[in-house]
């Protein structure tokens, strides 16, 4: 049996007047790191905010591991509720809120969508960091960290509840060529712990060097895989 935890199902979206995808459909099993590449305007972040409830799609249907996105407006407050645990996101400007602390970063969603006991939360934080490699700036505010530094605790904030599915949107943008083969080992790392990976990329070396499969877009359609 195929061990899927996501699927989309002809996905159409439409953002005005302009349709951005175009009937996408796409499987992916627990355990692949899917790169999905195109040329800007292709739909590839545009795939990453449906799968995580943050765009309305028009018709089709996104499966997270069990838990159903139907099309025709925005999800229910449950299902996003049940989706946060089951997709964590990782956006190309870390969106990491300025004055909270690295700690309380990554402690905010457990503790208070989750409701979470706060010391939980904070040796989860501390866990997640120090896997990563940043243990040491936990009571840094997202100002004070380098460009590789935010990346690594926006991965850890993202991977808080435990999602088995992690979204990146061109992770490698603002990386130096060692950073970014630093992020690639993190990431292939994160494949052994049970998780699913899928990145939206314009990085041909990355997503040759690190996915297991890269997914091509043209004008919101796939176009090979």
């Amino acid at each position: 049996m195929i061990d899927e935890v996501l699927r989309l199902v002809d996905v159409r979206l439409l953002r005005g007047v302009r349709r951005i995808l175009e009937g996408v459909s796409l499987d992916v099993r627990r355990r692949e790191f899917v790169a999905l590449m195109g040329p800007s305007g292709s739909g590839k972040t545009t795939i990453l905010r449906a799968i995580c409830g943050l765009e309305a799609f028009e018709s089709g249907r996104i499966i997270v591991d069990g838990v159903t996105l139907e099309s025709g407006g925005p999800a229910p407050g449950v299902t996003l509720r049940q989706l946060r645990r089951k997709v964590g996101m990782v956006f190309q400007f870390h969106h990491l809120f300025e004055h909270l602390s690295v700690l309380n970063n990554i402690c905010l969603a457990p503790v208070h969508a989750y409701a979470t006991a706060p010391k939980e939360a904070a040796a989860r934080a501390r866990q997640l960091l120090a896997a990563f490699g940043v243990e040491h700036r936990v009571n840094a505010l997202p100002r004070e960290l380098s460009g590789g530094e935010a990346q690594r605790v926006a991965i850890a904030r993202a991977l808080a509840v435990d999602p088995p599915v992690l979204l990146m949107d061109e992770p490698t943008a603002s990386l130096d060529p060692a950073r970014r083969g630093e992020l690639g080992v993190l990431l292939r790392q994160l494949l052994t712990q049970n998780r699913t990976l899928v990145v939206a990329t314009h990085d041909e070396d990355f997503a040759r060097q690190n996915a297991t499969r890269v997914v091509r877009l043209i004008d919101g359609r796939v176009t090979g895989q």
